[in-house]
């Protein structure tokens, strides 16, 4: 055990894993249903530093799926970033966490500060313009989103996605999951949008894709090399496949962020380890 806490029980994350996560630093916008289980899963697994950005204070409707809030935060309108900073502290009381109630627009010092971005945002729109700020910084970006669709009386589908994208590899317009369609008619259905449907078992269940290409992206546990992953939920079967939408839709390198979009150098890729030869 160190003075960070005992990690035996993932050691086969790399010999250095451990100082790793603790270095890292990681920007999570939007700290709702799939936000909060990102943080308090990074928490557990040791990630050293948070930046934490949401504008909002938790409401009543926020309690069915909000890691770590109490009906006491509802009463005292307590904001999401502080609700997950307290429990992220209350795993590892030496995490360095930063917030910042904006919109994370307000907050790209936070942002180019982080080694990797996590997107919880709701609508295409914003998770585009947060993956061009996080090209605009070179680092890689993991998004997750829900939807519940309603069918017809009583029938309704759950769905979601875990995309990752890195600096250099297609992004999410490259693969086909931002189209100029989804982009206009969010925009033509603003006004109805109406509440968005959200449960606690689906957003956990994206949350812990997410931190798993996290992982991925920094330890050798399992090599990734490759540069992007799109990992589709069928909440109703309760299944996780890849999907096959980029098989069609990538047409050679990204046509959307070019080099001269490639913005900050202190993006560190020496935390990615080599795979160790085990023989």
């Amino acid at each position: 055990m160190t003075a960070r806490g005992d990690f035996s029980r993932q050691s086969f994350l790399g010999e250095d894993a451990e100082q790793v996560l603790a270095e890292t630093r990681v920007a999570i916008v939007g700290l709702g249903g799939g936000g909060s289980h990102i943080a308090q899963q990074l928490a557990h697994v040791g990630v050293g530093h948070f930046r934490l950005i949401d504008p909002q204070d938790i409401e009543d409707s926020n309690l069915n799926r909000l890691v770590g809030a109490t009906q006491d935060d509802v009463i005292n309108g307590t904001p999401k970033v502080e609700i997950a900073k307290r429990v992220i502290r209350s795993v590892r009381p030496w995490a360095d966490v930063e917030v910042s109630k904006t919109e994370w627009q307000a907050a790209a010092d936070l942002l180019k500060d982080a080694h990797v971005v996590f997107g919880c945002v709701d609508g295409y729109r914003q998770r585009m313009h947060l993956e061009t700020a996080a090209r605009r910084f070179c680092l890689p970006y993991i998004d997750v989103g829900m939807d519940v669709t309603r069918l017809a009386d009583r029938h309704y589908a759950v769905a979601g996605q875990m995309i990752s994208t890195r600096p250099g590899g297609p992004c999410m317009r490259c693969l086909g999951f931002l189209t100029q369609q989804r982009l206009d008619r969010e925009e033509n259905d603003y006004a109805d949008a109406g509440i968005n449907p959200q449960v606690v078992w689906t957003n956990g269940t994206l949350a812990s894709l997410a931190v798993g290409a996290f992982m991925r992206l920094l330890t050798p546990w399992f090599d990734s090399s490759t540069e992007f992953e799109w990992l589709e939920l069928d909440g109703n079967n309760q299944l996780v496949s890849r999907s096959r939408q980029p098989d069609y839709s990538i047409k050679g390198p990204c046509r959307h962020f070019t080099s001269n979009d490639l913005g900050d150098p202190f993006l560190d890729l020496s935390l990615r380890r080599a795979p160790k030869d085990s023989s």
